[in-house]
This record gives structure tokens, sequence and C-alpha cells, in this order.
């Protein structure tokens, strides 16, 4: 199968997104985005920023991320950075671990500043259900931990997260092609995979190594 270097599972944006709450719908704001570009399943550009969301963030959510009011009380507004990152990602898909928590943030601030974006987002989390059924839970860190991904043991920040979770989505990549000889999966493919049950996974992926990735 032909595919374009667009459409490969290896040329993604990975995004992570720290935020005051849980839901855009409730008046949550991001506070933070990182992201890493990677072209081929080579790492060739980063993003990270703070964000101010124009109110204070809680102590809890201070405690959880790191990030005080103070360091936020001179970022930049969201919509100048979104405004940034939407010429960062560009058209690309996109990839983020438990994908629909970043994927309303994102919609949310990117409709504020009018922007549509072209891509379309993989969730890494549902994912590695299906292709790491053995693993004690699918948390980021408690996978990198599983597959022995080098981490420096920072979580909870944008960029940190972003890191590990494309490490995570290339190891994904690279035990596809170890286990069932899918040498250049579709970004298709791997959204298909998260549709999957888990049980019809594995007879799925074989019949795909048969060179129809």
């Amino acid at each position: 199968m032909n595919i374009s270097t667009s459409s490969l599972a290896n040329t993604v944006v990975v995004l992570d997104f720290e935020t005051t709450g849980l839901s855009p719908n409730q008046g949550d704001r991001a506070i933070e985005i990182g992201a890493v570009k990677l072209e081929n399943g080579q790492v060739v550009d980063q993003f990270q920023q703070l964000m101010n969301p124009g109110r204070r963030v809680s102590s809890f959510i201070e405690g959880y991320t790191g990030i005080t009011n103070t360091m936020l009380s001179d970022a930049p507004s969201c919509e100048e950075v979104m405004t940034d990152f939407a010429s960062f990602i560009g058209d690309a898909n996109l990839v983020a671990h438990n994908a629909s928590f970043d994927q309303r943030f994102l919609d949310a601030e990117f409709d504020r500043i009018s922007h549509r974006y072209d891509g379309e987002f993989a969730c890494s989390l549902l994912i590695a259900r299906r292709l790491y059924q053995d693993a004690p839970n699918h948390k980021l860190g408690s996978l990198v931990t599983y597959k022995n991904i080098e981490t420096d043991g920072v979580f909870h920040r944008a960029l940190a997260d972003s890191e590990m979770t494309a490490k995570l989505w290339l190891q994904m990549l690279e035990d596809m092609k170890t286990d069932f000889d899918i040498q250049s999966p579709s970004f298709k493919l791997m959204q298909q995979i998260s549709k999957k049950t888990k049980a019809a996974v594995p007879t799925f992926l074989y019949r795909t190594g048969k060179g129809r990735a």
C-alpha cells in the first residue's frame, strides 16, 4: 500500500495540556501546552508554553502540576499561545494520552480564536489497552515503567508528558513491527486498533501484517 508521509503513524504531533480543571464546559481553561513533532519516527521540533487563563488556579492544581499562580501571572494569554500553537501543528495528525481530554481543551481554546485544524486524533491510552493487555494499568507513568522507557521521572508537566507519550507511541509502533510484521502503520490503522475489542486485536494485527498496513 502506498501511504503518504502525512498519513503515517510515525509522523504526528504528540500533545499534552495542563489545565485548571477537568472540563472546558464548566469554564476550565488550559494553563500549559506541550507538544512534540515527529517526522518519520524522529523528534524534529517541540513546543512548550505556559498560558494565563485570566483567573487564579486552585491550590490542588498548583500542587498537582507544580504550576503556580505566580508562574502564570507573567505568562501570555491563552489566545496568544494557541495562535502560535495552531501554526506549530499545521495540518498534522495529533496524538495524546487520554486524547478525549486534550481534544476537548484543544477544541475549546481553538474555538476562542476561531481556528479549525485539519488533522485527526488518536489516543495512545486506548491503543495501549489493546496492545499491552498484560500491563498492570494504562496510566502513562505505569506504561513507561512497563515498557522500560527512559524517563527523567517528571510527570504532570505538559512537555514532559508529551515527550513520554511520544516515546510510548514510537514503542508501540516498534512492537507492532516486531510482533506483527507491520512495517509502516498508517495513522488510520492506529485509530482502528483503538476501536477494536481487546479479543479482536491480535487477529486483526496478524492479518494486517501481511502487507496491508
